[in-house]
């Protein structure tokens, strides 16, 4: 007999196989119509100089004709993604707030929250700093960006994405919320575990008058996960939609002339999966493979559709099952999801690299180390960022002056690498939970 869970990760993969298929009959059905169009609209004149220039102008109005109706058609397929995650974006807010709240008053006073947030901070620190370096070696072994010789974008190309300043204000800006109904209503993660750990404590402080909140949150938390439960039997759906959508638009050919630069990555996010996070969990005397057969369902999820958050729920269910206390992972996990993102964090580097690569440009293993650190710093407080990681890396292009437009070099396959980082995301946040849990005395 299949176990429930069974059941939701085979329907998960059998709706990423239709959502492929249907993509790739659906583009080249559009790709179809784009060649009768040339066919229809040739040019005869007998002047080449003219020729050669109407054709430009006609092949550049069919590109942006077709892109625009990928789009269209993709949009029809993408609402059902749509509507997952901003179901499980619905319940985050709650759920981090009662799990977090619960873990707090359990833990019970400020110094041992301090002690857990210090062991926290301190493991999330090298690990990204690990993959800030393995970013580095990866791109500078592999010179993706010298190897694929891609045609470069006009210099006044516009990218779509903002550069984000991040300094010391706009930092605490982010972490400490001026209203915790608003920041809710944002769903930022960071302001609600700032908020939570206060109230937490509070709760735990004053005895059994607080007991009555305690217990509030944990049945909040009980009810949230059951909603989760709910919305993911929509969650096939939302990944066939999700899947097909990107299929539409980027078309499989995409892969070709990227390629190694898929490969580079994806090998670099498999080796810091399988080696080092293995190699870290080995040391504190972790089972690393019992942990990923645990978390597997959440993994596939964030890998489908791009997007570590739609996992959390599911994330902090399976390391409890895990045997891993709620007090641990209501309190790392929220934390890991601004402070380790440890797949979105080597693209970084890898990235920026790889664009400098592409235009030639050197950049020196001094600034290299430079870069490194100012990411580790940077790199914080991302969630609740559209496209987090691309605004990092504009800004970083910005600072080492290296052309912004570069960025669309990478455009045509983000969605796919954030599949890839997104599922690594949710296995660092796993790890760095259970490390956490080992350093409290914690078997499991």
């Amino acid at each position: 007999m299949f176990s429930k869970k069974n059941i939701l990760i085979t329907s998960i993969v059998i709706s990423m196989i239709i959502g492929i298929s249907i993509g790739f009959l659906v583009n080249r059905s559009i790709t179809s119509n784009k060649t009768d169009y040339a066919k229809k609209y040739t040019v005869t004149s007998k002047h080449p100089e003219v020729r050669k220039g109407v054709e430009a102008a006609l092949h550049k109005f069919s590109e942006k004709q077709f892109k625009e109706q990928k789009k269209q058609v993709a949009a029809r397929y993408s609402i059902l993604s749509d509507i997952f995650l901003r179901l499980i974006k619905m319940i985050i807010a709650p759920l981090v707030f009662a799990v977090l709240v619960l873990g707090v008053a359990k833990v019970g006073d400020f110094k041992s929250v301090g002690r857990i947030g210090a062991k926290t901070l301190i493991y999330f620190t090298c690990a990204t700093l690990i993959a800030l370096c393995l970013g580095l070696v990866i791109v500078n072994v592999f010179e993706p960006g010298k190897v694929m010789h891609l045609d470069l974008p006009d210099v006044n190309a516009e990218t779509g994405v903002k550069t984000n300043a991040q300094d010391a204000k706009n930092f605490i800006a982010h972490v400490i919320p001026d209203s915790i109904i608003n920041a809710m209503a944002n769903n930022d993660i960071l302001p609600i575990v700032v908020f939570a750990l206060f109230f937490g404590i509070a709760a735990a402080s004053i005895g059994k008058a607080g007991e009555a909140i305690v217990r509030a949150c944990d049945s909040l938390s009980h009810v949230m996960f059951k909603v989760t439960n709910y919305v993911m039997n929509f969650a096939p759906v939302g990944i066939f939609g999700a899947i097909t959508a990107v299929v539409i638009q980027q078309g499989l050919d995409v892969l070709n002339g990227y390629v190694y630069l898929i490969a580079c990555f994806f090998g670099g996010l498999l080796f810091f999966v399988f080696v080092i996070l293995w190699l870290i969990a080995t040391v504190f005397k972790i089972k690393f493979y019992k942990l990923l057969a645990h978390v597997k369902e959440p993994i596939l999820l964030a890998f489908s559709t791009a997007s570590s958050e739609s996992a959390m729920p599911k994330t902090i269910e399976a390391l409890e099952n895990h045997g891993i206390s709620n007090r641990i992972v209501s309190f790392v996990l929220p934390l890991g999801y601004s402070f380790n993102l440890d797949g979105s964090i080597m693209y970084m580097t890898f990235a920026t690299l790889f664009i400098a690569q592409s235009y030639g440009i050197e950049i020196t293993m001094a600034d290299q180390i430079k870069m490194m650190l100012i990411l580790l710093v940077t790199s914080k407080g991302m969630a609740g960022v559209p496209r987090a990681s691309l605004v990092v890396i504009a800004g970083m292009l910005t600072m080492f002056k290296i052309p912004g437009e570069g960025l669309l070099l990478l455009l045509a396959v983000d969605q796919i690498l954030d599949m890839g980082r997104s599922a690594t995301n949710v296995v660092g946040n796993a790890v760095a939970s259970a490390v956490v849990a080992r350093l409290e005395g914690e078997k499991f």
